[in-house]
């Protein structure tokens, strides 16, 4: 039971990609799903949920008007469009579903730390390097 996370590769800066996470053994359309990332020697931060109803909470200013998150219930995927990638962009990326149900926890909230989201898959690497 968890998410398998792929679509990850090197860009050069200011390139885009589109990365997917599926269900593997579960259905995860009842719960609000979030992108993460963990760049090398820094703490695992939140990049953006979706709700089960589609609603989006970006964690990262820097995501905002960048990033767009969307998800399909038939085939149990949620997916993250980044564009305009620029080397801070770099690190893996994992999601995961919230382990409270449909929506996703505020933005600057306790309750949208990682320790909060389960099922992680093994994450997918985003390198933006020129």
């Amino acid at each position: 039971v968890q998410l398998v996370e792929s679509g990850g590769g090197e860009v050069q800066p200011g390139g885009s990609l589109t990365l997917s996470c599926a269900a593997s053994g579960f259905t995860m359309k009842w719960h609000g799903v979030g992108w993460f990332r963990q760049a090398p020697g820094k703490e695992r931060e939140g990049v953006v949920c979706i709700s089960s109803d589609g609603d989006a909470t970006y964690y990262v200013d820097s995501a905002k008007g960048r990033f767009t998150i969307s998800r399909d219930h038939a085939k149990e995927t949620v997916y993250l469009q980044m564009y305009s990638l620029n080397p801070e962009d770099t690190a893996v990326y994992h999601c995961a579903t919230n382990r409270y149900g449909g929506k996703c926890p505020a933005a600057n909230s306790d309750a949208s730390s990682p320790t909060n989201f389960a099922s992680w898959g093994q994450g997918t690497q985003v390198t933006v390097s020129s």
